[in-house]
């Protein structure tokens, strides 16, 4: 069976960014490293590719051309509570950028959305109401604060 994941070109140090990632991620394996070799367009020894499994997702990190990423595709980060969605945000703004609603570019210009577990439920839920209120407090938000999107709802709730 066949098996796809991300293939992300990085112009300039492909390694910088497998270094960078996997220190942001707890869960990340480094795997398949494939350097050029002598008489290549890049100074022997320098990363070609590598495979990067972050929380179970692989992608495959290459040394390519100056191709700029753009937000028609993000990776979005699943977080519990306001600490982890903190932690996540702050690395990855790192030299990047803040964008609306959980969104953000980091220092490659990649876009991550930085997303609490709990955010369907506010958004989403069975008030109509409160959802709608939630909804336009996090519209208003770079990076989501969960106690201002409940304290939101909770007010539409009175």
């Amino acid at each position: 069976m066949p098996t796809i994941h991300p293939a992300l070109l990085f112009d300039g140090d492909a390694e910088e960014a497998l270094e960078y990632y996997s220190s942001i991620f707890e869960n990340a394996v480094v795997s398949d490293l494939n350097r050029y070799a002598d008489n290549a367009p890049y100074p022997s020894g320098t990363l070609l590719a590598a495979t990067l499994t972050l929380e179970g997702l692989s992608f495959t990190l290459i040394k390519g051309p100056d191709v700029p990423f753009t937000d028609a595709v993000s990776f979005m980060v699943s977080v519990d509570g306001q600490d982890e969605i903190d932690r996540y945000w702050n690395a990855l703004t790192a030299e990047g950028e803040e964008n609306w609603c959980g969104w953000l570019r980091d220092r490659w210009g990649l876009a991550w959305q930085i997303v609490p577990k709990q955010l369907p439920a506010l958004i989403g839920g069975l008030d109509p109401a409160k959802a709608q209120a939630a909804m336009q407090s996090m519209m208003t938000m770079k990076k989501i604060v969960l106690a201002d999107l409940q304290a939101a709802a909770d007010g539409a709730g009175a």
